[in-house]
């Protein structure tokens, strides 16, 4: 099964799936931002329609890793999308992650044009991809733990 991640900001919500097995993040597109409800039914059909596991929601955090006035929003935006879905709403710390999507669409060699009208979506999957990768580093703890010996 799939995980989504949303970018959201004040204007457009940036949407990112994995593959089915988990291990890579893709942008799938960004949603203009017309009106709360409009939105959350989108996000909510969006999952439906890639059956979805679980949805992760880019929290922004500040560096000192409080949660601030937007912080504080996306968190009841979050509690909004999880009343209308039956999969997990997961917050998870977005760590710069639209700086870090601009800088390796930059890498890439996307035109600002281009890069201007994806940046949401490409932070989604920043942020997707690193709850992914933070999985698989919890996956090879746990198989790499041994029981001590007497």
């Amino acid at each position: 099964m799939r995980l989504m991640a949303l970018d959201i900001g004040d204007r457009r919500i940036g949407v990112a799936l994995s593959d089915p097995g988990q291990t890579l993040a893709r942008p799938l597109q960004v949603i203009r931002c017309r009106s709360e409800g409009r939105d959350l039914d989108r996000i909510a059909a969006l999952a439906r329609e890639h059956e979805v596991e679980k949805i992760i929601v880019g929290h922004p955090l500040g560096l000192n890793g409080k949660a601030g006035v937007q912080a504080r929003h996306i968190e009841a935006y979050a509690a909004k999308l999880q009343e209308l879905v039956d999969t997990p709403v997961v917050l998870w710390d977005e760590g710069l992650s639209t700086v870090r999507a601009q800088q390796a669409m930059i890498e890439a060699g996307r035109k600002r044009r281009d890069r201007k009208r994806r940046i949401d979506a490409v932070a989604a999957a920043v942020i997707l991809q690193d709850y992914l990768e933070s999985l698989t580093c919890a996956e090879e703890r746990r198989n790499s733990w041994t029981e001590p010996t007497s």
